[in-house]
């Protein structure tokens, strides 16, 4: 079947008729009727049993028109897209991959700045881990992911937009004051302390596992956790001390915790990866540059 054939047949299974089906597609009858006759001999078996004038499909047809309807379907999806690319879109819809700890301060602004100049782009967002979010791009399922220090990989292409760094979230009261007072701690002032452990296998705990080693400091990992917002939680409820990203601390409550700057400096680079065997669309690029803009506001 051709696509006009596609097209006769949607009509006169949507209208009842040829006459509706030529009302429809702004065609004349006869044209119609010629095309659905040509449609039926190329393949080789009747669409629609006729019976005084009126038609019924047949169960050949009854079997196609699902696929039909989803060919309908997909084709308004296209016309959808084309128009959004002529208004500066470059998608039928941005997909978004970010580590959870850019997804509560940082993630919110930067939707903000791009919705103002592109407000017709839909967006789905999804946090993940690192390692899944680079699996992803890979695979191309999504557009552009957001994390930190990501691992190289030959299928993706990495663009820095900040440099953050690591600090010492403390509940109030578990830190002298006159540390606290000086705005930074040193991995030996938190030995002995109950601190929260990350999993090594993410970078940011690979980072604090190797500060520790180098330093020659033993920290007391009494809890471990995968995310950088469940150790924030635990240092709000007096559970011990977090060291976590600075873009993470900004959601510290700082009636309840100390936040301290960590020495050494442990520095958590801020990129953007995208596929790079898909060249990123204007609104891709938009939103990197939103995302960048939202990082530089923060710091």
């Amino acid at each position: 079947m051709r696509l006009r054939h596609i097209e006769v047949f949607n009509a006169v299974m949507l209208t009842g008729s040829v006459t509706g089906a030529a009302r429809l597609i702004n065609v004349t009858q006869p044209a119609v009727s010629r095309l659905l006759q040509h449609a039926e001999l190329q393949l080789g078996f009747a669409l629609f049993q006729r019976n005084k004038g009126r038609l019924s499909a047949t169960s050949e047809a009854l079997t196609l028109y699902p696929l039909i309807e989803q060919l309908f379907a997909q084709l308004d999806e296209v016309q959808r897209l084309a128009g959004n690319l002529k208004a500066g879109g470059g998608a039928r819809e941005l997909r978004i991959l970010t580590v959870l700890a850019l997804s509560y301060e940082i993630l919110p602004q930067a939707i903000k700045r791009f919705r103002l100049k592109h407000p017709a782009v839909p967006i789905s967002v999804q946090a993940l881990h690192s390692p899944q979010i680079v699996a992803a791009l890979v695979r191309q399922e999504a557009d552009v992911g957001f994390l930190f220090s990501p691992l190289a990989h030959p299928a993706l292409s990495y663009v820095p937009l900040a440099e953050g760094r690591m600090v010492c979230v403390a509940p109030k009261g578990l830190l002298p004051g006159p540390l606290c007072a000086t705005g930074s701690a040193a991995l030996s002032d938190l030995a002995g302390l109950p601190v929260i452990g990350l999993d090594v296998s993410d970078p940011i705990g690979r980072s604090l596992s190797l500060a520790c080693r180098e330093a020659d400091v033993g920290l007391q990992f009494g809890i471990t956790v995968q995310t950088y917002h469940s150790a924030l939680a635990l240092a709000h409820h007096g559970l011990g001390i977090a060291i976590i990203d600075s873009c993470s601390a900004m959601s510290a409550d700082l009636s309840r915790v100390d936040v301290l700057t960590l020495d050494p400096l442990i520095a958590v680079p801020v990129k953007a990866v995208l596929p790079m065997a898909r060249p990123g669309s204007v609104a891709v690029r938009a939103f990197v540059r939103c995302f960048e803009l939202a990082l530089a506001e923060a710091r």
